[in-house]
């Protein structure tokens, strides 16, 4: 397979494998870090299959590097090196170039033997759907693996309805890369595993020393979140540089820009959101808080953020339909703790973020407990449909399961006191996360260790595929 020089730099396993290996951009700046780590959707790319598969998820989440360890495992099971290419959306003005590209490429296969086509960023590609379709209906694709990423989350969407009947014939075509839970970053540190601390902690509770190590990485998981570079900086140099923090905002400046946004209402919008800390809110109050005139636009942007996986917008439930309620107000979250640290970083520039920004944040206990909140909602998320509960109280968190929602309350603050209860009290499967070593009980309601809960949620989960 023989692909143009522009993609050469992603496709030098064509020359040698080991070349590939050493000097892919890719792989080569993952050598020498203390953390890389194996995404559990590794293991759950298709291989044998032919068919369209999407990957989906937010600015510098690693799917790049996914795809190139997706690579390197083909290489590994004997897939011949030239039926393996890598292309990247940026470099594909649209669909008329993709057709022909992957004609040409496609082409020069002889007979049926499976190959496989990663196309990075696709919705770079103007109309880059009409190619695809175009490729599938004339069987061209037939006995190609074609992936598909991106980082707008509604293409996940477009591509399971615009080819329908044209997916192959695996269980599941689409899925979610979110950054590393914090089960994903527990288990990076390469002792003992979670499941097997969650199996024990269950029979047995935590010890002393397994509840102190448990929390220092979950306060750690706060200052990092689940972003590898992040991770990496605070291990190598005991701080995230301005570098790093930089390089994920002014991609959100970017991608915002690219889509005929103005810079100034994203600057007031984000500051907004900041200030409000993951409270209820509505596209009115937000639009007074900003120079933006109509809070219509308000929404736009919040959309166009979420679909970036920026942010997540968790409506308040309607408990008799399992669905939101449409009249009452959001919460609006940073979906993971680096990106909150990014964009603070960015409305509000400093030598040193890590000393005169993260760590004071931290250091605030009504922001941290927030953060908290805004950290346990966005693992919940990502496996059950979030809501929250408005009533007499607010309950955080209402995840609906089967046909039932469970109610749970996040509390990070040392002591609990039963006024706060007045709405979770009134459901008999609810459960309070808290800021304690001990499991234990508060008005008859579960109380757990919050770390603890999110290592069982992701065990319990992980192999359910990703919300998409």
């Amino acid at each position: 397979m023989d692909v143009s020089p522009n993609f050469l730099p992603h496709n030098l396993h064509h020359d040698s494998v080991d070349l590939f290996h050493r000097s892919d951009p890719h792989l080569r700046r993952l050598r020498g870090l203390p953390y890389v780590g194996c995404r559990p959707l590794l293991s759950q790319m298709p291989v044998e299959m032919p068919g369209i598969y999407s990957v989906g998820g937010g600015r510098q989440v690693g799917k790049t590097t996914l795809l190139k360890q997706w690579m390197v495992k083909l290489l590994a099971s004997g897939v011949p090196a030239h039926r393996i290419v890598y292309l990247t959306g940026e470099l594909i003005d649209d669909h008329h170039a993709l057709v022909s590209l992957l004609q040409g490429l496609l082409g020069s296969f002889p007979g049926t033997e499976r190959n496989y086509v990663i196309l990075d960023e696709v919705t770079y590609i103007k109309d880059w759907d009409r190619a695809v379709k175009y490729l599938a209906d004339t069987g061209i694709l037939e006995s190609t693996v074609l992936i598909l990423t991106g980082s707008d989350l509604v293409f996940l969407k477009q591509a399971r309805m615009r080819f329908p009947g044209r997916r192959g014939m695996a269980d599941t075509a689409d899925f979610h890369l979110y950054p590393l839970s914090f089960q994903e970053f527990y288990d990076l540190q390469g002792t003992e595993d979670s499941l097997t601390l969650v199996s024990r902690a269950q029979q047995e509770g935590l010890s002393p020393k397994e509840a102190e190590q448990l929390f220092r990485l979950f306060n750690q998981y706060l200052i990092h979140g689940g972003y590898l570079s992040a991770i990496n900086d605070l291990a190598v140099n005991g701080k995230i540089s301005p570098a790093t923090l930089t390089v994920y905002a002014e991609w959100l400046r970017g991608d915002i820009l690219r889509r005929g946004k103005r810079e100034q209402y994203l600057r007031e919008l984000l500051a907004a959101l900041v200030k409000q800390a993951g409270s209820q809110t509505t596209w009115h109050s937000l639009s007074s808080m900003t120079s933006i005139d109509h809070h219509r636009t308000v929404a736009d942007y919040v959309e166009v953020l979420a679909r970036m996986d920026a942010l997540f917008v968790q409506p308040a439930l309607q408990e008799h339909s399992l669905t939101s309620a449409p009249r009452k107000a959001r919460k609006i979250i940073f979906t993971d703790p680096f990106i909150l640290h990014s964009v603070r970083s960015w409305l509000n520039p400093t030598q040193e973020p890590y000393s005169n920004q993260i760590k004071p944040y931290l250091a605030d206990a009504e922001q941290l407990a927030a953060l908290v909140e805004s950290t346990v909602v966005d693992h919940y998320r990502r496996y059950f449909s979030c809501y929250y509960i408005k009533g007499e109280g607010e309950v955080d968190i209402a995840y609906v399961k089967g046909k039932r929602f469970y109610p749970v309350e996040v509390k990070w603050t040392r002591q609990l006191r039963p006024g706060d209860l007045k709405q979770i009290s009134k459901y008999d499967n609810a459960t309070i996360l808290g800021n304690t070593h001990h499991r234990g009980s508060l008005q008859g309601i579960s109380v757990q260790p919050l770390p603890l809960a999110l290592l069982c949620l992701c065990n319990q989960n992980q192999e359910r595929p990703p919300n998409v």
